[in-house]
Parts: structure tokens; C-alpha cells; sequence
């Protein structure tokens, strides 16, 4: 089982590993809006986490005999996302280290930006700006960081465990060969 998940979790990583770093350093001189961002990072944790799928099918076929229980489909799952994760938070961490971006002073920008565009108050922006500025401190700080990116991945692989496990217990699923 753990060759499975090392396995499966290090294709899954390597691909939305790969996606995150070149998108962010290819495109740190135009990024595309936080929504477009958004949009190709989650694709590609999508994209990459149907590894999970593949896994859990691999495990049922093989060292179940055609069988698996959803706790321990489930179980498998979310051990490939956790390792897929830890690639995606070693390529957050690379992409930020190569290009010098100051993700958080970005996001913050934009924050304020959004803010003054739709007409919020000068005290609600004012609060915005100190709340911003916290971010930044925190963001700063590896231990905030690092989790806060994991848990940018990890409500996809919950979820794709999920699915997964819920078609997979069913031995007539796409049946062992």
C-alpha cells in the first residue's frame, strides 16, 4: 500500500508541482488576474490529482483482489493527496524563491484595489490596509506559509478521495481485468 501511495502521490506532485512553478515563472512578469490564477491552479490539482483515482483503483485491483472498503479507499486517497501536496508546497515555495515575488504585497494590492473599486468606505479600507498589512507580516513567516498553502490543495484532494472512494467500493466500478 505505501508503494501505491508514494508512487501515485509523486506523479500527482511532479505534475502539479511542474504546472505551479512554470505558470508562476513564466508568468510572473504578467500574471493573469487572481481569478485566472485561481482557475489554472485548480485545474491542474484536479488534473493531477485523478492520480488519486488511478491509486485507489490500482490498490483495489491488485492487493484487494477486485475489492475495497470506502474508510480504506478514502484512507489511500487522502495519503496521495498529502504527498502530492507536499510537491505542491515545495513548488509554491521554488516558484516564490526564483522569481523574488512578493506574493503577499501582491495580494494585498489587489485586495485594496478591489476595495477603492467598488466604493467601500475610507474606514473599511483603512481597515483593510492594516488587515493587509498582518497578512504580509504573517505570510512573511514560513510556519503560517507553508500551511496556508497546503490547505490550498488539500480540500481538492479531500474531495477527489471522496469520489473515489464512493465509486470505487463498488467491485462492478470498472472491474479488475
Amino acid at each position: 500500500m505505501l508503494n501505491t501511495i508514494m508512487k501515485y502521490g509523486t506523479i500527482a506532485g511532479i505534475i502539479v508541482g511542474a504546472a505551479t512553478f512554470g505558470t508562476t515563472v513564466a508568468l510572473r512578469d504578467s500574471p493573469p488576474s487572481p481569478g485566472i490564477g485561481m482557475l489554472i491552479g485548480y485545474a491542474s490539482m484536479l488534473i493531477a490529482l485523478s492520480f488519486v483515482f488511478m491509486g485507489v483503483k490500482h490498490q483495489r485491483d491488485s492487493a484487494g483482489g477486485g475489492i475495497i472498503a470506502f474508510w480504506p479507499a478514502f484512507g489511500i486517497g487522502l495519503a496521495i493527496s498529502l504527498v502530492a501536496g507536499v510537491f505542491y508546497v515545495l513548488a509554491w515555495e521554488a516558484a516564490l524563491a526564483v522569481t523574488g515575488m512578493d506574493f503577499a504585497a501582491k495580494w494585498s494590492e489587489h485586495a485594496l484595489a478591489e476595495a477603492r473599486a467598488r466604493g467601500d468606505s475610507a474606514a473599511s479600507i483603512a481597515q483593510l490596509g492594516a488587515e493587509m498589512a498582518q497578512f504580509r507580516r504573517d505570510y512573511a513567516n514560513p510556519a503560517f506559509r507553508l500551511p496556508m498553502t497546503l490547505s490550498e490543495i488539500l480540500p481538492v484532494g479531500v474531495l477527489v478521495s471522496l469520489v473515489s472512494a464512493a465509486l470505487l467500493r463498488n467491485s462492478r466500478f470498472l472491474p479488475a481485468r
